[in-house]
């Protein structure tokens, strides 16, 4: 199943699309920042917005040790990183995205701060108690056992400390979505749980839950502003780079699908 995921998100040559959209955006890359790359940079819903809403709560700091998981290209991290001070550590099923990441931390002076590692988040090269802060950014679909998902990123991190999910969920309507969407082209890969689910997964591992948000009107806004209209030519930089070939099928039954109640983004805070 491993690499079935991974490979859903190889695209190939990502890392060349992204600076050639950056040559059309930036006039001189060597002073690209985070800011420049921010449309293709956060593979969520909402991007950089959705990133500002969640880590706002958390009170992070230069002192906090903070693990990404499923970091994609490290966007996020790059984000945490640069905003809040913290030392950033991700890991990604994809070689791709990992190579790519590492290569972008480098361009925008961050390659100090943000190290994103290939590696399997049920089964992660971390000690024990290992970081102040752990979160995840639409990756719990892809992941059948998310109790033993949820217990691993425990195992490290410190007493006291804070996981973070930011993950697309089973809406109300229970009839299954229509695919392929950007985490799943098939069923198969797909692992959608509901809010109630994913607290009683989060207490059975062993956490207790500060607050759950619905933001799924969030992300109707949010895709009725990013969606060109028919006909339409996307940005020269965008989440379609990491997509893909499918990217405008996939994005459209997003909206199909949250629309008809069948998924939308929430928030859960949840404490070690």
């Amino acid at each position: 199943m491993s690499n079935e995921v991974a490979n859903h998100y190889t695209q190939g040559s990502l890392g060349d699309r992204i600076e050639a959209g950056l040559k059309q955006t930036v006039a001189d890359n060597s002073a690209v920042t985070i800011d420049d790359l921010a449309p293709v940079d956060e593979f969520h819903i909402g991007g950089r917005s959705a990133s500002v809403h969640l880590f706002d709560q958390l009170n992070l700091s230069p002192e906090d040790k903070v693990l990404d998981v499923g970091a994609g290209i490290g966007g996020t991290a790059r984000f945490v990183a640069q905003t809040y001070g913290s030392d950033v550590t991700g890991i990604d099923l994809t070689p791709e995205f990992c190579e790519v990441a590492d290569r972008l931390s480098n361009l925008v002076g961050l390659g100090d701060k943000v190290n994103v590692i290939e590696g399997s988040a049920l089964d992660m090269p971390f000690e024990d108690d290992s970081f102040s802060v752990a979160y995840m950014m639409h990756v719990g679909m892809n992941i059948e056992d998310k109790t033993a998902l949820y217990k691993e990123i425990r195992r490290v991190l410190k007493p006291g400390g804070i996981l973070a999910v930011y993950d697309v969920l089973q809406g109300p309507n229970f009839e299954q979505i229509t695919f392929p969407v950007p985490w799943a082209t098939v069923p198969e890969t797909s692992f959608l749980a509901t809010a109630d689910e994913m607290q009683k997964h989060l207490r059975n591992a062993g956490y207790s839950i500060d607050s759950v948000a619905d933001r799924t009107e969030f992300a109707k806004e949010f895709f009725a502003a990013i969606i060109p209209p028919p006909g339409g030519t996307p940005p020269p930089l965008g989440i379609h780079l990491i997509i893909g070939n499918e990217a405008p099928t996939k994005l459209k039954n997003m909206v199909v699908n949250i629309n008809a109640g069948l998924c939308g983004p929430w928030e859960i805070i949840a404490r070690k």
